[in-house]
């Protein structure tokens, strides 16, 4: 086996608090939804998002907001609702309402392996546009006052143009580590302040702690990450991600054997399909998914934290091909 090449990750409950996406995008989608029907219904922009709804949908801006409702409280994971919301998570990432709080593993993880000549994809159920909103406004884990979001090829630290170091044959170690925490309590807080309440909202914003943040303090910085990302994968250019037939396309895509490809991912079943393409796939457990059973906590590899996962280039020049292991 050569190795991995490509590592592929799932975003709610895996590098992203599943309380963001349902607490946060979700309601403001919801509460955005009627003035867009009102204003757009007939415009050309909008037309492709609305005729791609059932026929009983497009009846009416009404009949479509009923529907939406429906199928956001059942969170049916259905393309044409994807393509939707993320179309109305544009506009509340552009006004600052939120931003996406990613664990705070997952930022310097990626852009280690990123450095260390490894290809990143996304793969989630949400559109490949909303995606890209999701990782081009990633709240840093710092207060910071009076900075700006960097545009995009101008973030701190980074440079997009910057030759890649180059690809080797690697292979993968999961390691111990502690288990790390979600910074999501002001970005949560912040944006349910402004997104759901935005008229009401006190001048203050008082943290789980119980501690306030005073009005400057709530102007955080945020960072384009989507240079981290070669590739971007939804269920409408990729397939359902419960079937394996999805990751042998997307392995196909990516022009790797299967066996290359690392998938992470907190869905049991998501992880069964990736195994059963061939994909190497650790569980990814956060803080708020779903519990594991016992049953498969014993026979999946189970992540707390992507620090955990040390990829490694195989000892070709030592004239000994090292093999992709667990342990």
């Amino acid at each position: 086996m050569e190795g991995v090449k490509y590592v592929l990750l799932d975003i709610e409950g895996t590098i992203c608090p599943i309380s963001f996406v349902k607490d946060t995008l979700f309601p403001y989608a919801l509460k955005a939804l009627p003035d867009v029907l009102n204003s757009k219904w007939d415009e050309e922009e909008f037309k492709p998002y609305r005729d791609a709804f059932p026929d009983s949908a497009q009846t009416s801006p009404e009949a479509l907001q009923a529907h939406v409702e429906d199928l956001t409280k059942r969170d049916v994971k259905v393309a044409y609702l994807k393509n939707l919301q993320g179309y109305l998570w544009e506009s509340g990432y552009k006004n600052g309402a939120y931003t996406t709080p990613l664990f705070t593993d997952v930022a310097p993880t990626l852009k280690q392996w990123k450095e260390e000549g490894f290809s990143l994809a996304i793969y989630s159920s949400g559109s490949v546009f909303a995606q890209k909103l999701l990782f081009g406004h990633v709240k840093t884990p710092e207060i910071a006052t009076g900075l700006k979001r960097p545009r995009p090829g101008e973030v701190k630290g980074e440079n997009r143009d910057a030759t890649e170091p180059p690809s080797k044959k690697r292979g993968a170690v999961a390691e111990d580590q502690p288990d790390q925490r979600p910074f999501t309590d002001v970005a949560n807080l912040a944006a349910k302040s402004k997104a759901l309440n935005a008229e009401d909202a006190s001048p203050d914003i008082a943290t789980e702690s119980g501690e306030e943040l005073s009005t400057d303090e709530k102007d955080t910085v945020t960072e384009d990450l989507q240079y981290l990302i070669s590739e971007w994968f939804d269920t409408t250019n990729a397939g359902p991600k419960m079937n394996a037939s999805s990751y042998e396309h997307i392995a196909n895509k990516l022009e790797v054997h299967t066996s290359n490809v690392l998938f992470l991912s907190d869905n049991v079943k998501e992880v069964d399909a990736a195994v059963a393409a061939g994909m190497c796939s650790f569980m990814v457990e956060r803080p708020g998914n779903a519990p594991l059973s016992e049953d498969d906590r014993a026979r999946l590899r189970v992540m707390r934290s992507l620090s955990e996962i040390r990829l490694v280039a195989n000892a070709l020049e030592a004239g000994a091909e090292e093999q992709f292991s667990e342990d």
